[in-house]
């Protein structure tokens, strides 16, 4: 495998979780939880990195993708660990977007949004949770940086 095919295959890894994350949110239903969210943003870096490495061919950006993609994998592995009871959470544990409503508005939101709760388990394949995939894929993605460092 070339530098530049790892490259591309670390990128598409992140693009496809993302792909896989919003999909559980917009068409299954599942409302993300708060460790979610903080899943996600290193994935839209490394995807950012990885289109900008690409284009400029620039292979020391290979170890920010490397860097995002250990981040997700830790706070993967983290909320996997709140799921299965081994620590706590954060103690807020809700996500839900508030828009620029009246204050009975945002009441009534506030009390009809769903609680999205971290050490909860909504998914799981094999026995591993959503955020445990995240943390193990990530992985993956994390030697697919550095392979693409090294072979650039």
């Amino acid at each position: 495998m070339t530098g530049r095919q790892a490259l591309f295959l670390a990128t598409l890894g992140s693009a496809l979780l993302m792909a896989g994350a919003y999909a559980f949110q917009h068409i299954g239903g599942m409302a993300p939880c708060k460790m979610c969210i903080w899943q996600r943003y290193p994935h839209v870096i490394a995807i950012a990195i990885g289109a900008i490495a690409l284009a400029s061919g620039a292979r020391w950006l290979a170890l920010f993708g490397a860097a995002a993609a250990a981040t997700t994998s830790a706070i993967g592995f983290y909320h996997a660990g709140v799921e299965q009871n081994w620590w706590e959470g954060p103690s807020t544990c809700s996500s839900g977007a508030i828009d620029n409503i009246s204050a009975d508005a945002l009441l009534d939101q506030i009390l009809s949004a769903p609680l999205v709760r971290c050490d909860e388990i909504p998914w799981e394949m094999f026995g591993i949770s959503m955020a445990g995939w995240n943390g193990l894929v990530s992985l993956v993605l994390v030697g697919l940086w550095l392979t693409a460092f090294r072979r650039t």
